[in-house]
Parts: C-alpha cells; structure tokens; sequence
C-alpha cells in the first residue's frame, strides 16, 4: 500500500527509450520509412525514402497549417534516410535503440557526429596539390624571368643578341649604330627571344619544367619508383657484385651524395668545378675528404677577411663570448 501511494505521487515520467533531440525524435527512424529493421536492404533505401518523402512533400498541400505540419514531417523522413544510409550513423543508431539506458553515451554519439564536418578528403586533396603545383609553377616562372630580366640588363649578352638578331635579319641596325625601330616590330621581343634562345640556366632560376610539378610527379610516382629500383639494382649488379670500374656517371653520383646536393643544385655548378671533380678525382674518399677540407678552410678565410665577419668577431670579443659559429 505505501508503495503504490509513492508511485501515485510521482510525476509522469517520459519514457528511457527515445530523446526528442535525438535521431527521429519520439518515432522510429525504421518506423517513419516503413522498414522492418530485421529486413534492412541499402539497396532499396533511395526507393523507399523518394516514396515516403513523395507522399508527404510540403508541395502537395496548399493551407498554411498543412504545409507548415508536412515540413516537420518530411525533415523527419529526411532524418530517418540520413541515419540509416550510411553504415557508420545506422550503427551507431541501432546501438541507441538497443542501449536506451546509456543515454550520455548516446548524446555524446549523436552530437559528436553532428559536429564533425562531412568533407569528402579526395577533392580536398586534388585541390591542395594542383594549389601547390600553381604555385610552383607562378615562383619557378618568376625567378626564371628574373635571370632573362638579368641577361637582358647585362651589356656583353644584349650586344650578343643583337648581333645574332641583325645577322638572321630579324633586327636592323642605322648608321649611328642604333636599332631602327620599325612599325610592328618589338625590338626588346626579338632580344629576349633570341636570349632565351642560347642562355642555359641551371638550378633555382631555371626554365619551368612542367615534369616538376608536384601533381606531375605524383602522377608519374609509379614510373619513378619503377625507374629507381632497377637503378639500385644495375647499381648493386655493376659496382658491388661484378666490381666494374665507376664510369662517368656514378662518379658524378658519388660526388654529388658527398656534397650533399639535389640534382638541380648539382647541375648548377661551374664547368670549372665539374672539372675539378674529374681532375682530382672526388669520388675517391680520400680525394674528397682533402678537398672538402682545403674548401672549407679557403671559405673560412674568406669570411675572416670581410667587413661583417670582422663586426661580428668584435661584437662577440666586447660581450665576452668567445662562441663562434664559423670556427666549430
């Protein structure tokens, strides 16, 4: 008797099992669609959802009140087909039916999904790497008519040009010696031209190569990777197994790895300094090792000798620290 006087004094109570704030609220996500959950099929969802939603689409009612009831209840058929077609968000949906009194975990389910941003990560990436590779492209360009820009500046390449140009007849000289300018003809066009023509610039101000392009060489990653191992392998067969003689080629190599440069770095280097590296022989150890070092100390001599060198040598002397970057 005096529990049923307790229960008769409580207030009503809304039930564990389902949250208006949740999924489909007060209704069965399965229920709204007409889907047994035991006979769920993927496949047929899109049909079942387009006949639901048919059914109850705002458009089909003309009074104010109508429309206004068919809105909330077509959002709620759109709940109930965004929660079961994907297999992450049905999962999680079936766990909240079968688990009605784990009603934290649930929420927390439901909102942390809400909250997540449903990006598709492919387009994201594909548009991140053709950003990159424009942007290579635009800084390679620039640099590159920085150096023509340069050429062009210098005397000696300009007078070269001209000569060139006068000579294939493309440009015609008065008798002061100056270029004639002629109707519809751009002199300055013709020398940059013909300068882009015969300069050869190598490293970081060079022509754009559209092979390095970042997208470009993801596209042919495959290929290089391919072109790499059997490298290594003709490199292990020649140079390891058969004990052949290095030629040409893999001393570059040798020395290339041992200077520690990329290949455009490489490239860039003086025809003088390409044969020094034949003349002394640098991919022997030995060889490098001394002249690294006989390097090393003429750049060190070098900077001793400048002006900032010297400054930066008193300002370390005047605040008593005798630490030197150069010298370790």
């Amino acid at each position: 008797l005096q529990a049923l006087l307790a229960l008769a004094v409580l207030p009503a109570v809304q039930p564990i099992g389902f949250a208006p704030e949740l999924y489909c609220g007060m209704e069965n996500c399965y229920d709204v669609l007409g889907i047994e959950r035991e006979q769920f099929d993927r496949s047929t969802l899109s049909k079942i959802y387009r006949k639901v939603a048919k059914s109850s689409h705002p458009d089909r009612f003309k009074t104010k009140e109508d429309k206004a009831d068919a809105e909330e209840r077509f959002r709620v058929i759109a709940t109930a087909y965004e929660t079961l077609k994907e297999n992450d968000t049905k999962t999680e949906y079936d766990y909240y039916l079968d688990h009605p009194e784990e009603r934290f975990y649930n929420y927390y389910q439901y909102y942390r999904r809400r909250a997540i941003v449903k990006v598709d990560v492919w387009p994201v990436a594909l548009v991140t790497i053709l950003v990159i590779s424009l942007v290579q492209h635009i800084s390679a360009k620039q640099k590159y008519e920085q150096a023509v820009a340069y050429v062009i500046a210098s005397g000696k390449f300009r007078h070269k040009a001209i000569d060139v140009g006068v000579q294939r007849k493309e440009l015609e000289m008065d008798k002061t010696g100056k270029l004639k300018k002629v109707r519809g003809r751009d002199n300055e066009a013709i020398i940059k031209s013909i300068i882009e023509e015969n300069m050869d610039v190598k490293g970081g101000y060079s022509k754009p190569d559209p092979m390095s392009l970042l997208i470009v060489q993801i596209v042919i990653l495959p290929y290089t990777l391919l072109n790499y191992a059997k490298w290594q392998a003709q490199w292990f067969l020649k140079y390891t197994i058969r004990k052949e003689e290095y030629d040409d080629e893999a001393k570059l190599y040798i020395v290339r790895k041992w200077m520690k440069l990329n290949q455009g770095q490489f490239d860039s280097l003086s025809d003088k300094e390409h044969e020094e590296i034949f003349r002394k022989q640098l991919w022997i150890k030995e060889n490098f090792d001394e002249w690294k070092k006989a390097k090393d100390a003429e750049e060190l001599a070098k900077n001793m000798a400048s002006g900032r060198y010297k400054q930066y040598k008193r300002y370390m002397k005047n605040n008593n620290d005798t630490m030197s970057f150069l010298e370790d």
